[in-house]
C-alpha cells in the first residue's frame, strides 16, 4: 500500500481571513466552507489541497511542518507574496537550491525555493 498526502492543514484562529491570502497566493478557490473548517482546491499545476481550521489557540512559535513551494522566478514569487500580506523571515543557499523563509499573514512558515539547475532538491 502507497500513502499520499492528500491535503495540509494549518491551524488558525480565524480560517477566512487566512483562506483570503493562500488563495491569492496559490491562484485557487475556496472548494468547502463550513465555517471552522475551509478547504481550498489543490492548485491548478498541481499539489494537495490546503485545510484551515480554526483552533482557539494556535501553537506559538514555529511550526513544525510546512509547506515548500518551488518556483521558476523566486524573486519575483517572493515580492507577490510580501504584497499580499507574507513577511519575509529569512534565506538560505545549498548547493543546487536557494530558498526563502516566509511567514503568511498568521506567522505560519512556509519556503519558495528555485533551482540553479545543477542538482535535484
Amino acid at each position: 500500500m502507497t500513502i499520499t498526502i492528500g491535503m495540509i492543514t494549518i491551524d488558525t484562529a480565524d480560517p477566512r481571513r487566512l483562506a483570503d491570502f493562500w488563495t491569492k497566493a496559490l491562484g485557487t478557490t475556496v472548494k468547502h466552507d463550513w465555517g471552522e473548517f475551509l478547504v481550498l482546491a489543490p492548485p491548478a499545476e498541481g499539489g494537495p489541497q490546503l485545510g484551515l481550521q480554526r483552533v482557539d489557540d494556535p501553537t506559538p512559535g514555529k511550526n513544525r511542518v510546512h509547506i515548500d513551494a518551488h518556483v521558476p522566478d523566486r524573486v519575483a514569487e517572493v515580492a507577490r507574496l510580501v504584497a499580499l500580506g507574507a513577511t519575509e523571515v529569512g534565506e538560505h543557499t545549498v548547493p543546487g537550491l536557494t530558498w526563502t523563509v516566509l511567514a503568511d499573514p498568521d506567522g505560519n512558515q512556509f519556503c519558495v525555493g528555485q533551482s540553479d539547475g545543477t542538482e535535484e532538491p
